[in-house]
């Protein structure tokens, strides 16, 4: 068997696992085959459009429509990844509302970092209401109730959480923890025993143990004897309680004290123990939840560059649009989250399209250069400072320097002049653009002179 098929029986294998966890809601382990199947193979498709399903069916909606993006981007058609996103699209009122939920749980973390956690339950219990397969939403809340000591309210919330996703790590953590601090407490019925004490009273005659009820012991005597006897019986009786059975009983109570106070000390410490562990998973997970607010903003701008860059290639096949038009689409890409082939095909486009969508620009910059317009000058001229700053060897960078010169903005006149002197030395434009850096710095120092006099 050659190379080639070995790596598509591999990841094949991989997509197959992922598959069967997927189906008994074991959404960690499947995200983790399916993964390691498209490092076999980034063009299994099947397999990509999968782990879209999964991501979706845990709430993280963004993370599916990148993979669903990329799947339709390397199979523009006979792809059910279309049919994915299309989906998406229409049910754009639900997207809304999972998208508020997901910012509400971003600001439930930064509440948790500001103290402010009992604002970020009464947040979660509304994102969970919204969102209701966002299991990171149910583990966070889970946790706050944990460090709140209230585990009644938590143990639903991980069930369900494990419910959605059965073998989360981080969902399977707390639920042990919840288990430890169970088997620490005493049970009821150990308490109320606890609580029992003797009504009896014991005391030694001789070698005999002798088993009575105090009050018994009295009466008894004062059935038998006479007044004297009674008497004497009870001085008796008085110093036996006195010598045998009050320091007993004391002894005894002095034990159950001591014991209820090492229990009592021991239960406190587990406490203490479980209040730091938790401490220290809660600050975990802000800084995972951390990462993963940047890794959502990265998605998102990965998924916002792949759909401008379809809907360029869209514009361009379809003969319709004029390259200025296509050139401003694809300035909205960025280049750099973009996968091979994506920067492959963003390259291709601008090379068809950037060289007559300069000229088209730079002529409008002029313009309305010209009559004033600066607004407009530096929309186009920076545009094409964008697409080829090289542009009019010089010409482009120096005429949106005095755009912005003339609107009133010093900085970012500086900025531009400044590159057109660097960049294209002795050259007509690289004159101009000195003689108006030296205007700059002229009026910078009488203004600072006059500032002074004042």
């Amino acid at each position: 068997m050659d190379y080639t098929k070995k790596i598509v029986r591999y990841s094949n294998y991989w997509y197959n696992d992922g598959l069967r966890k997927a189906q008994i809601r074991d959404l960690t382990g499947a995200i983790l085959s399916l993964r390691r199947s498209l490092q076999f193979n980034k063009g299994n498709i099947a397999a990509r459009n999968l782990l879209g399903l999964v991501y979706y069916g845990r709430g993280e909606v963004a993370e599916a429509l990148v993979e669903w993006i990329i799947s339709k981007n390397m199979r523009p058609r006979d792809n059910i990844a279309n049919e994915y996103i299309q989906r998406v699209q229409d049910a754009s009122r639900q997207l809304d509302v999972m998208n508020q939920a997901i910012k509400k749980y971003n600001q439930c973390l930064v509440l948790c970092a500001q103290g402010g956690e009992d604002m970020a339950v009464l947040q979660l219990r509304k994102v969970i209401s919204a969102h209701p397969s966002f299991v990171k939403a149910y583990q966070l809340l889970a946790l706050l109730y944990l460090k709140k000591e209230q585990y009644a309210k938590a143990k639903p919330l991980l069930r369900t959480a494990a419910k959605l996703d059965t073998t989360n790590e981080m969902t399977l953590r707390y639920q042990h923890e919840l288990s430890l601090h169970k088997g620490s407490r005493p049970r009821r019925e150990e308490k109320k025993k606890e609580k029992k004490k003797k009504t009896t009273i014991e005391y030694k005659l001789g070698n005999d143990t002798i088993i009575q009820p105090a009050y018994h012991m009295v009466k008894s005597l004062a059935g038998k004897f006479t007044l004297m006897n009674i008497v004497v019986g009870g001085l008796i009786g008085a110093a036996i309680v006195w010598y045998l059975v009050v320091p007993t009983v004391n002894e005894a109570k002095a034990n159950r004290t001591n014991k209820q106070i090492i229990e009592y000390s021991e239960q406190i410490n587990a406490m203490d123990a479980q209040i730091s562990a938790m401490t220290r998973t809660l600050d975990n997970y802000r800084a995972a939840d951390a990462d993963s607010e940047a890794a959502a903003q990265t998605a998102a701008s990965t998924s916002d560059s792949y759909e401008n860059l379809m809907a360029a290639s869209e514009q361009y096949n379809s003969g319709s649009y004029t390259s200025d038009a296509i050139a401003d689409t694809l300035l909205n890409i960025n280049r750099d989250v973009l996968g091979a082939s994506g920067q492959a095909a963003y390259d291709e486009l601008a090379g068809e399209v950037f060289s007559a969508a300069c000229d088209t620009k730079y002529e409008a910059g002029i313009e309305a250069l010209n009559v004033a317009n600066y607004d407009s000058a530096i929309d186009n001229l920076s545009k094409v400072v964008r697409m080829k700053e090289s542009y009019d060897d010089g010409g482009a960078l120096l005429n949106l320097g005095l755009a912005y010169l003339r609107n009133g903005d010093n900085g970012n006149a500086a900025a531009y002049l400044k590159k057109v002197t660097e960049q294209f030395p002795d050259t007509e434009y690289a004159q101009e653009a000195a003689n108006n850096l030296n205007t700059i710095s002229q009026n910078a120092d009488s203004d600072k002179s006059k500032d002074s006099k004042e």
